[in-house]
């Protein structure tokens, strides 16, 4: 084997290797794209969530204001039934 031959299958095995490459790149490229598109989806349904708790949150009943309300009303009326009973 000459040194000629030698340096073509060089040739021929980099021009491989660099296509491989390439495609490689090309590849983790569009993975990279879409786990980007996936990424903007998830905030703006993390964003809408958020919109959405908040809005309940302002709307919900006020649970232990109600409570103490109920608890003086049922103190009120055991004094009334000790009063007149």
């Amino acid at each position: 084997m000459s040194g000629a031959e030698g340096g073509g299958e060089v040739t021929v095995e980099l021009i491989s290797l660099r296509r491989t490459v390439e495609v490689g790149f090309t590849r983790i490229d569009g993975q990279l794209a879409l786990l980007v598109q996936r990424s903007d989806r998830t905030d703006r349904e993390i964003e809408e969530h958020d919109r959405r708790i908040s809005s309940l949150e302002r709307s919900r009943w006020p649970l232990p204001a109600l409570g103490a309300l109920t608890g003086i009303a049922g103190a009120v009326a055991a004094l009334l039934a000790l009063i007149q009973g």
